[in-house]
């Protein structure tokens, strides 16, 4: 796994051995971020990572300019990854130890751009999406970004579907 762009650029991250996640693969996770590059300033963004596993999408945020980002996910194990990495690399991301379902129900703050990254088998994408939606997380011009299996379908009009080998993508602007 590597940072793809940013000051950190090309800066390969290592996993430890007993982490259980499968990180957004490069090819992927460079095929998204041109799109938002094309689309969004990310210099002082505010951005809300969910499910965020080893950490990968929260460096990228990061490496480009990202002010303050907010990485959950309800695994010990990658949470404390992701606190080591952000220290080594003195990077700009905050953890929390919690569900992200949990998390996005009882949160008040607006973020730029959420990213939320479920295990595959996850069987709330639906509910998370117009939970985010419904309590207005994402700021004005900012965005929602759904990593998903290719059985997950959204029918809203204002969604951008993207699809990288096996990893499929949907973009919610505001």
């Amino acid at each position: 796994m590597r940072i793809i762009s940013g000051i950190h650029k090309g800066r390969k991250i290592n996993l430890p051995k007993n982490l259980r996640v499968r990180p957004t693969t490069d090819r992927a996770k460079e095929a998204v971020f041109n799109i938002l590059d094309n689309r969004y300033y990310f210099k002082n963004k505010t951005v809300l990572d969910l499910f965020a596993g080893s950490g990968n999408i929260s460096y990228e945020f990061a490496s480009r300019g990202c002010k303050n980002i907010l990485s959950i996910d309800k695994n010990k194990l990658c949470i404390d990854h992701i606190k080591n990495t952000t220290q080594k690399l003195e990077l700009n991301i905050n953890t929390i130890l919690f569900d992200a379902f949990e998390y996005v129900t009882n949160c008040k703050e607006q973020f730029d751009f959420i990213y939320a990254d479920p295990p595959y088998n996850y069987i709330n994408y639906q509910n998370i999406k117009n939970t985010i939606l419904k309590n207005n997380l994402i700021k004005k011009n900012g965005c929602l970004i759904i990593e998903h299996d290719k059985n997950t379908v959204f029918d809203d009009k204002n969604i951008d579907h993207r699809k990288y080998g096996t990893v499929h993508f949907s973009i919610i602007s505001q």
